[in-house]
């Protein structure tokens, strides 16, 4: 009869594992207790770093970073409002459009026959980045 396969972890490494996953654990239980802070912390760190893009000038925010005069004045839009910006930037233009970073990416996703472009920046990946 096959014997089951030995334990060959160290208890280091298992001690270590485990703290990493508390960490996780902590974090989850941080970011869902507190998601209405992390949201707004989120959201002024966005408009803090694009303040001046034409997309948020254009809609007169003119660098304010509040969320409530973001809620007041900007509106809630689809794709298709935001098109033509999207269009511009994958016809190469460099300006700050949306973003005050290089857009370093676009990805396609399809819709049935629609192809839409999402664009993505390199400090978005470092946004997100969670540091154990």
């Amino acid at each position: 009869m096959p014997e089951a396969p030995k334990n060959t972890h160290k208890p280091t490494t298992d001690y270590n594992l485990e703290l990493k996953n508390k960490k996780i654990l902590q974090f989850i239980e941080d970011v869902t207790s507190n998601a209405d802070e992390v949201q707004k912390k989120v959201l002024e760190e966005i408009l803090s770093r694009n303040a001046h893009v034409e997309y948020l000038q254009t809609h007169g925010l003119n660098g304010r970073t509040d969320r409530e005069t973001f809620k007041t004045i900007m509106p809630v839009i689809t794709y298709e409002d935001i098109q033509p910006y999207v269009d511009r930037i994958a016809n190469g233009d460099t300006s700050p459009i949306l973003s005050s970073h290089p857009i370093s990416e676009f990805l396609t996703r399809f819709i049935l026959v629609l192809a839409k472009w999402m664009v993505s920046v390199s400090s978005s990946l470092q946004l997100w980045d969670i540091r154990w």
